[in-house]
């Protein structure tokens, strides 16, 4: 069989249900046999494994050693590139697939996740279906192209999709100074987390609005990168807009190897997409958006200044009651009456997911507060982080403009506790 992913004959359509992680979709992947997680990413081009440890077992057929640029600031990164594996999403298969390995151990994005995530895959999945994602429900289906019927939904808008170097395009504008709508080509990324990232052109309007913050914006193959956070009076795609957007103008200088950036003015992330729900036709050249359920979501701001990583796990003691309790009977002439049960206290040792802070942007709240990098996080407003999610810690740490938000921490094996309120940065 010629490289490329298809369906059993007569199949129309593989569905996979997804995790929604930090505006990312993590699909089951199954490589040679092994069961592993993937980023969606429609902003790579080949797919790339990048997290084995040694509890996980998969074999990697005819290596060779190649170098890959990527976003971030270090050097291009040593990989290996392997061909002939088999790849696996529920029916949909690919028998003579490419993949590139990188045996770095420092680059794996599974920390500031909170779930394993193996590596990332693309193109190959966008070039040989029809690929419908349905963020409202969170499941994806892949459609055998010549089998697809389009369908015609209300208020679903079907726009031109340019395909560059294994990459997809669509046309938008941007609303910096409430005044002018500059045309921009924005990569479609759904392996971006962010909403909108743009790249600064004085030629072409596109200038960082004044009120803005230094902030690390994600992690890369190639490293951090860093940038202007700020937000434009507004963004369309098609018929869509979207008013006082989060947008960021990433530094160039962290886009390394990769220099030749075209009439490209910057990229659309997931959490824009994540708002709609989305067909992909990259043989035909189109995308058809629709609303969801997330449209009208309010944009997520670090207006804590903290960054967070799982930093693998800890044992806490927990006090337990012991149900076989001891009774005793204050009125020693009554067979029945007052009893007071005194329950035997013991200790649990619990297995326990370790959160510590990974970053801390300067002059933020959390840093005028005292947090410093390294702390680990125990519970915020009274709520024991090690019964939530990653996402959903940084939710708390993040809900509300002017809300005080109580962090315990432990630093240097001393428990400690810091106060601060959340601030609109942009006010």
């Amino acid at each position: 069989m010629a490289q490329g992913f298809g369906l059993p004959d007569g199949q129309k359509h593989q569905k996979i249900k997804f995790e929604l992680i930090n505006n990312l979709i993590v699909v089951p992947l199954q490589i040679n046999g092994a069961e592993l997680s993937f980023v969606l990413d429609s902003g790579v081009s080949k797919p790339i494994l990048f997290n084995i440890t040694e509890q996980d077992s998969i074999q990697i057929n005819n290596v060779s050693e190649i170098t890959i640029n990527g976003l971030g600031d270090g050097d291009p990164i040593k990989a290996l590139r392997s061909v002939h594996n088999t790849f696996k999403l529920g029916n949909a298969a690919s028998f003579d697939q490419e993949l590139y390995v990188v045996l770095d151990k420092d680059i794996n994005f599974s920390p500031f996740l909170g779930v394993t995530v193996h590596g990332i895959i693309g193109y190959d999945l966008f070039r040989d279906f029809v690929v419908e994602l349905n963020y409202g429900s969170r499941w994806i289906k892949l459609h055998a192209p010549e089998l697809y019927a389009k369908k015609h939904k209300k208020k679903a808008v079907t726009l031109p999709l340019s395909i560059v170097n294994r990459k997809a395009y669509v046309d938008g504008s941007i609303i910096v100074k409430k005044s002018e709508d500059i045309p921009v080509k924005l990569l479609v990324d759904t392996g971006s987390s962010d909403a909108l990232w743009l790249f600064k052109d004085a030629d072409k309007g596109l200038e960082v609005p004044t009120k803005h913050y230094e902030d690390f914006l994600g992690r890369g193959l190639n490293g951090d990168i860093f940038g202007k956070r700020t937000k434009v009076s507004g963004i369309k795609i098609g018929d869509f807009e979207f008013k006082n957007a989060k947008a960021a103008f990433p530094y160039r200088e962290f886009f390394g190897g990769i220099t030749n950036l075209g009439d490209r003015n910057g990229s659309v992330g997931g959490e824009i997409l994540k708002r709609f729900n989305i067909v992909f036709d990259y043989q035909n050249e189109q995308v058809t958006l629709r609303r969801n359920v997330h449209f009208s979501s309010p944009f997520q701001y670090n207006m804590a200044g903290i960054d967070l990583q799982h930093n693998g796990m800890r044992y806490i003691a927990e006090r337990i009651a012991d149900s076989n309790g001891v009774v005793r009977n204050p009125d020693k002439e009554s067979t029945f009456g007052n009893v007071q049960i005194l329950l035997q206290n013991r200790t649990r040792l619990n297995l326990v997911p370790e959160i510590i802070v990974s970053g801390i942007r300067a002059g933020s709240p959390a840093a005028e507060a005292g947090l410093k990098e390294g702390d680990v996080i125990l519970a915020v407003n009274g709520k024991r982080v090690h019964n939530y999610k990653l996402q959903e810690i940084l939710k708390m740490l993040n809900e509300k403009e002017g809300k005080r938000i109580r962090v315990l921490i432990e630093r240097y094996d001393r428990d400690m506790t810091f106060s601060f309120v959340l601030k609109n940065l942009f006010e």
